[in-house]
Formats: C-alpha cells, sequence, structure tokens
C-alpha cells in the first residue's frame, strides 16, 4: 500500500496513559483523525459499530483478509481477530487528516512497515513495572490475577519500546502530554 497521507501510531502497555495522552493531542491538532479497527469479536455493552470498533463476522473478517483489505490483523485470542482495514485509512487520507492509531505492538510494526517514512511510531511507557502495579491497582476494577497478567503482557510490550521512533515516559501526565504534542508537532512539519 503506498501511503497517500500521514499516519502516528501509538502503542503502550495497559496503564500506560495512552488515552489520556491521546484525547488532548486529538484537541490540539484538529486535523488528526483516529483509525477505527476491525474486529470479530462481540461488542461489549455501550460499544457502538463505527465507533469504538467496526464488528464483523468471523467469517466476513476471514473473507476480507483474504481479499488483502487489510493492512495488517492479528488473531489475539483463537478466533478472535484485530486488524486495519485499508479503506478506513484511505477514508481518513481522503479527508486531508493524518490517521492516528491507537494500537498494539505488533500491529504498530505492521503498519510502520506498510507506511515507512509517512509514519511515527510512538511508545508510551510507564516509569517503572512498579508504578505500573500501582496504576492498575489504584483503578479498583479488576482482580490481583487480571493485573498479574496485564503486567506480564506489559514487560512482553515495553521489549519493543526501542524499536519505535519515539518513547515517551508517562512520570507526569502534562508533561508527556507537552512532549507528545512537540514530537506530533515536528513530525507533521516535515
Amino acid at each position: 500500500m503506498q501511503p497517500s497521507g500521514k499516519s502516528i501510531i501509538f502503542s503502550a502497555p495497559s496503564g500506560a496513559g495512552k488515552t489520556s495522552i491521546i484525547k488532548p493531542l486529538m484537541g490540539y491538532y484538529p486535523q488528526l483523525e483516529l483509525s477505527v479497527s476491525a474486529t470479530c469479536r462481540q461488542p461489549r455493552p455501550g460499544e457502538t459499530d463505527g465507533v469504538e470498533y467496526h464488528f464483523i463476522t468471523l467469517r466476513e473478517f476471514n473473507q476480507r483478509r483474504e481479499r488483502g483489505d487489510f493492512i495488517e490483523w492479528e488473531e489475539v485470542f483463537p478466533g478472535i481477530q484485530y486488524g486495519t482495514l485499508r479503506q478506513e485509512v484511505e477514508r481518513i487520507w481522503s479527508k486531508g487528516r493524518v490517521a492516528l492509531f491507537d494500537i498494539d505492538v505488533k500491529g504498530a510494526m505492521n503498519l510502520k512497515r506498510a507506511f515507512g517514512g509517512n509514519a511515527i511510531t510512538i511508545f508510551i511507557e510507564p516509569p517503572s513495572i512498579d508504578a505500573l502495579r500501582q496504576r492498575l491497582e489504584s483503578r479498583g476494577t479488576e482482580s490481583p490475577e487480571v493485573i498479574a497478567k496485564r503486567l506480564a503482557r506489559a514487560e512482553s510490550e515495553m521489549a519493543y519500546a526501542p524499536r519505535y521512533d519515539r518513547r515517551v515516559v508517562n512520570d507526569d501526565l502534562e508533561r508527556a502530554v507537552q512532549e507528545t504534542v512537540a514530537i506530533v508537532g515536528e513530525f507533521l512539519g516535515r
């Protein structure tokens, strides 16, 4: 796929503060538009097709994958796939906007390979695994077992951080937002 526009690709472990950085970033740069991934999992309560995800059946996902409709895709759990549709990215670019991705580390590497120099990858990281543990525990929404799984996954994801174009340590949210705003501004100005 020959990119016709720019893309900004974010990844982070759960609890690192990626969403807390992306929201103000999008307010600062109105030309950014979040790319909505496709999935064959069932919508959760409160999720809307086309907003959180494009919800499609496993059969449709597989047919579209075989046709080459996806720039990248991953089977995250058996029978549960997520991917980035070409038409979604082309829709954003056709409006003269910049595609913004909130995606796992493997998807990020695949997108960077597809988009080359027209994309920047940014990894948001916690100051430490202990700080991440404290953030996850302070949410009060998950069991110790789920937190342990998230921390194990975080360590695996953080191993990819050196492969990103830029890394932002979120030890102070306001500073991390400003650093990210500066990185994106530099990229958009190229």
